[in-house]
């Protein structure tokens, strides 16, 4: 599967780099690159394309302007930009991914593997409903700073979040995540029927949980510590959300 592509971006140095590692990806061809979103825009509207790689600052219209006034279905995006500000907001508008400038070339490469899954899974797909999920629905992912970037981590593969002195680690199904993000960062973002602190250096998920046994969680081959401190509260939602 090739995925045409198209660049938006004022900047020619950024336009550049961006085409130069998408001709080093097979499966990507860039069909335009444009520096400002509305010839980006009239373009769209007659051309099929399957993946934006858009800017955020730019003059007239702005990436994310543009990305509110795109017909549905529009083509998946991933966000080129300085500021990670907009990640949320990016969320909320179902970017595939966010990449923070500058951009080394295997995470432009990872974001592109990204669009081709979510390409492949709309080609097999069936129709899916017209009506917008609930403003209220829960996010299955979050974004995490981490280096110069934004990372996505899925709730799902989220195991449990360790202190490590002056940042955490994300241990997931997939990997790990160091942030200097803070415990209350998460404590705020993750769902609380689905995660908890244990022990002022752990917050673990729930549903990976393999074993609790006095005052120690098993998920895979770490053992982590229940202080008292949070052994009541963590039992109590245990019996509230009805694992135990």
């Amino acid at each position: 599967m090739t995925l045409r592509c198209v660049i938006i971006d004022d900047e020619p140095l950024a336009r550049e780099i961006l085409e130069d590692y998408a001709k080093r990806a097979p499966f990507l061809e860039v069909v335009a690159t444009f520096d400002n979103g509305l010839a980006a825009l009239t373009y769209l509207s007659s051309h099929p394309v399957d993946v934006l790689f858009l800017d955020i600052q730019m003059p007239e219209l702005t990436g994310m302007q543009l990305l509110k006034v795109l017909p549905s279905p529009h083509p998946a995006v991933i966000l080129t930009t300085a500021y990670d500000q907009y990640a949320l907001e990016g969320y909320a508008l179902q970017v595939t991914d966010y990449l923070l400038k500058p951009i080394a070339f295997d995470r432009f490469l990872q974001a592109a593997q990204r669009a081709l899954q979510v390409s492949a899974k709309q080609d097999v797909a069936p129709p899916v409903s017209v009506v917008a999920p609930a403003a209220s629905s829960e996010p299955d992912f979050l974004f995490v700073k981490t280096e110069h970037r934004m990372q996505r981590v899925l709730l799902d593969d989220l195991q449990y979040i360790e202190g490590m002195k002056d940042y955490l680690m994300l241990h997931t199904r997939v990997g790990k995540v160091m942030t200097l993000q803070n415990f209350k960062y998460f404590e705020d973002r993750l769902p609380a029927e689905r995660f908890a602190r244990v022990h002022k250096s752990y917050l673990v998920s729930i549903p990976h949980i393999e074993q609790i046994e006095r005052n120690r969680i098993t998920i895979g081959e770490q053992l982590i510590p229940i202080s008292e401190t949070y052994r009541e509260r963590f039992m109590e939602l245990l019996k509230q959300q009805g694992w135990v």
